[in-house]
């Protein structure tokens, strides 16, 4: 039985080890609140107190972390992955990061970035996206892991190839929800029934998951988060970076960027990306942020 150590158990991450062990693998989980811990433990994990602790008797390790310093301090830090796992032990990093930290790690030690889109519900499904930087044999390697909890999985070129490809998708994904919220207060503004308009507007070429998982949601101005606005603003400051370095504009990204920035710095961080949908309506005067 191969053995997992899972390091970050929040809202994607805790679902993912669940599934991981539904799946048959013998997984120990970490993360810093307990109480996640505890719940991979009732759904059949092991417990582990440290990284070190998690990690030492590995396979694998799979980490999923919000930012760039958090991963490069979890995995190549003094009580890190790279000091307590065993020699040829594959780090399988899910996290959304920086490519140039992901190529870094991969110097250092047997190392696939796999990034991952589809958000809480498709963690709970374990139907994400997941697109994959590194080696073939690596990737070949940790298939029946990223099967487990994905049903789009792809190998995307080298190390740091994940995470650029994150970057476009989550340049795709802020753009939608931003159009989407422009049409849900546009569609308002002049009383049509949201909910007809989102089922024939999802059957056209407007169609999109967007409109088929956050919509109504949006509408009910209910913003639980599957994915954070504070973090889609740390991940399309990647993008805008990644842009700059290879001269690409991103006009529309850019714009898109402020307004996710400016939802952030409102003190919304913590709501749904989908709250975008308030910064519109605000903008268009129907209601206060």
């Amino acid at each position: 039985m191969t053995k997992i150590g899972f390091i970050g158990l929040g809202i994607m991450g805790g679902p993912m080890a669940a599934n991981l062990v539904k799946a048959g693998f013998d997984v120990t989980g970490y993360n810093r609140s307990r109480a996640k811990v505890d719940r991979l433990v009732e759904a059949g994990g092991r417990d582990a107190d440290s990284v070190a602790d998690a990690v030492r008797d590995a396979d694998v390790v799979v980490t999923m972390l919000p930012d760039s310093p958090d991963v490069e301090a979890v995995v190549l830090g003094e009580d890190g992955v790279l000091a307590h796992a065993k020699p040829g032990t594959l780090l399988v990093d899910c996290s959304t990061i920086r490519p140039d930290v992901s190529r870094a790690i991969a110097e250092r030690m047997r190392a696939l970035d796999a990034p991952v889109s589809g958000g809480e519900q498709g963690a709970i499904e374990g139907s994400l996206s997941i697109m994959v930087g590194g080696g073939a044999e690596d990737f070949a390697a940790a298939r029946p892991v990223l099967d487990a909890v994905g049903s789009t999985v792809v190998h995307v070129g080298e190390a740091g190839a994940g995470q650029t490809v994150k970057a476009a998708n989550q340049l795709i994904v802020a753009g939608t929800i931003e159009l989407v919220a422009e049409s849900l207060v546009f569609l308002e503004a002049h009383g049509v029934d949201t909910e007809a308009a989102i089922k024939v507007l999802s059957g056209g070429l407007a169609g999109n998951r967007v409109l088929d998982r956050k919509a109504a949601a949006m509408v009910r101005r209910e913003f639980t988060p599957g994915f954070r606005v504070e973090l889609h603003h740390k991940d399309l400051g990647i993008v805008q970076a990644a842009a700059r370095e290879a001269g690409v504009a991103i006009p529309l990204g850019a714009a898109v960027a402020q307004l996710m920035a400016a939802l952030n710095a409102q003190g919304h961080g913590g709501l749904d990306h989908g709250a975008l949908l308030k910064l519109v309506a605000q903008l268009s005067g129907r209601e206060e942020v």
